[in-house]
C-alpha cells in the first residue's frame, strides 16, 4: 500500500512538471505607420492587438512587453471575460527603435519588427499563437510613400541568458514566448531622388557646359567648373545631415563621388586645353573639347544608369 502511495505521488509531480504551457491566441491589425526618422532610427506605428486566453494570472493589461519599442501608450483597452476566456483588446501606439539599410537610399528596402511578450511569464507557462483570420493592416492608409512588399507573424522564443535574479533556476538562461511580426516595406522612391539629386545633376551640366565656351575665355571655365564643385559637396552635406551615420559605401555616396570627379575630369580638361590655345593649336583644341565632352557625357549616364539599376534590384 505503502508503495503504492509512492507511486502515485511520483507520476502526479511528473504529470504536473510536464503539464503544457497556456496558450495565448494572438491577432495584430495595423492602421498607420509614419514618422519614419532615419537619423534618430525610429517610427511610429499604430495598432490593433487583441488576445484571447484562460489563465487570468496573466494580465496582459499590466504585463505587456514590447522589446524594440522606445515606448508605447494605450489608447484603448476593453476586457471580456465570459464563457472561461478572457478576450483582450488594446489600441496602441508605438515608438520603434530600428536599424536601417541605407546603401541603396533612396532606393531602399526596409524591415520592420514587431515582437509582443509576457514580461512576468516565460515560455514553461505562456506560448503564443497566431490568430491569423482576416487581414493584418489596411493597405489604403498604412503608411504613406511605401509599399508593403510582405507581412508575415512567426511564433518562437527570445531567450535571454540570465536568470534575472530567480534563484529557483540552476544557470542564467531563461526563454520566454514571443508573437513576432515582420513587415517588408520598400520605398515609392522616384519624387525623393530627383528632389535629393537634381542640384548634383544641375552642377554637373553647368560644368559640362564649359566645353561649349570658346577656349579665350578660360577664367569663365575655370570659374563655373569650380563652382559645381562646391555645389555637389554641399548636396551631399544636406543629405547626409537627414541619414543616419553609415561605415558602408552608399548609393548618395557613389553618384557624388562619381559626379566629384566628373567635374575635376573637367577641370583637368580645360586646363589641358588652355595649354593648347597657348601653343597655338586652335584646331586641335577645338577637337580636344569636342572628343572630350562626348566621351564624359555618355560614361557619366551610362554609370549612373548602372549605380542606380544596381541599387533597385539590390534593394
Amino acid at each position: 500500500m505503502l508503495s503504492l502511495a509512492f507511486f502515485l505521488l511520483i507520476h502526479a509531480k511528473t504529470f504536473s512538471q510536464q503539464k503544457p504551457p497556456d496558450t495565448v491566441r494572438t491577432g495584430i491589425y495595423i492602421t498607420s505607420i509614419h514618422d519614419i526618422d532615419f537619423k534618430q532610427k525610429e517610427y511610429t506605428i499604430i495598432l490593433w492587438l487583441w488576445l484571447k486566453y484562460k489563465n487570468r494570472d496573466f494580465d496582459f493589461a499590466q504585463n505587456l512587453e514590447i522589446p524594440q519599442a522606445k515606448s508605447f501608450s494605450k489608447s484603448f483597452s476593453t476586457v471580456d471575460s465570459s464563457n472561461d476566456e478572457i478576450y483582450l483588446l488594446m489600441k496602441l501606439q508605438c515608438i520603434m527603435k530600428d536599424s536601417w539599410r541605407i546603401s541603396n537610399f533612396p532606393f531602399d528596402k526596409q524591415r520592420l519588427r514587431l515582437t509582443f511578450e509576457n514580461s512576468q511569464f516565460d515560455s514553461r507557462t505562456l506560448v503564443f499563437a497566431p490568430d491569423t483570420l482576416g487581414k493584418h493592416y489596411d493597405p489604403r492608409f498604412t503608411i504613406n510613400g511605401w509599399n508593403i512588399d510582405s507581412f508575415t507573424i512567426n511564433i518562437n522564443k527570445q531567450t535571454y541568458e540570465t536568470a534575472f535574479g530567480d534563484p529557483t533556476l540552476d544557470k542564467p538562461h531563461t526563454e520566454y514566448s514571443a508573437f513576432r511580426v515582420r513587415i517588408s516595406i520598400s520605398r515609392n522612391a522616384i519624387g525623393i531622388f530627383w528632389k535629393m539629386f537634381l542640384g548634383m545633376y544641375v552642377a554637373f551640366i553647368i560644368a559640362f557646359a564649359c566645353f561649349f565656351i570658346h577656349s579665350d575665355n578660360i577664367d569663365s571655365r575655370f570659374g563655373l567648373s569650380v563652382g559645381s564643385l562646391f555645389a555637389v559637396v554641399g548636396n551631399k552635406y544636406i543629405i547626409d545631415s537627414a541619414l543616419p551615420e553609415s561605415t558602408s559605401f552608399t548609393l548618395v555616396d557613389t553618384l557624388h563621388g562619381l559626379t566629384l570627379f566628373f567635374i575635376i575630369g573637367v577641370i583637368i580638361a580645360n586646363a589641358y586645353t588652355l595649354m593648347l590655345k597657348k601653343s597655338g593649336k586652335a584646331r586641335e583644341t577645338k577637337r580636344f573639347d569636342r572628343m572630350a565632352s562626348i566621351t564624359m557625357l555618355i560614361l557619366y549616364i551610362i554609370l549612373n544608369i548602372y549605380f542606380i539599376a544596381e541599387a533597385k534590384t539590390g534593394g
